[in-house]
């Protein structure tokens, strides 16, 4: 009986550390992630994930309407493939690429 119960509070530890160490500056984490990405405002510098730099024009639900070089070509991206945002020319803000498993 005492081995039961001493096995369950060992298990309880384990997953407890687990939940405070890994999954809950995790969702932390991507909570900051998904916030900043929705400040994205009209003006803003940006950089995506393939390193293309431009200049936010349009942003709709879940894409962002970028115009990229000289030639002011306009591209569309979704949200979540931007990787750092400069917001009308204060310091970059950088988002930090996380694998979510699901």
């Amino acid at each position: 009986m005492n081995s039961t119960i001493g096995l369950v509070l060992y298990m309880g530890f384990f997953f407890g550390l687990m939940y405070f160490l890994i999954i809950r500056p995790q969702k932390k984490k991507t909570k900051q992630m998904t916030d900043l990405r929705n400040s994205v405002q009209s003006g803003d510098e940006v950089v995506t994930i393939g390193g293309v730099v431009g200049r936010v024009l349009n942003i709709k639900e879940d894409e962002v309407v970028i115009e990229v070089g000289a030639a002011r070509t306009k591209l569309t991206f979704k949200k979540w493939a931007i990787s750092t945002i400069d917001k009308g020319g204060n310091k970059m803000i950088e988002t930090e690429e996380v694998e979510i498993e699901e």
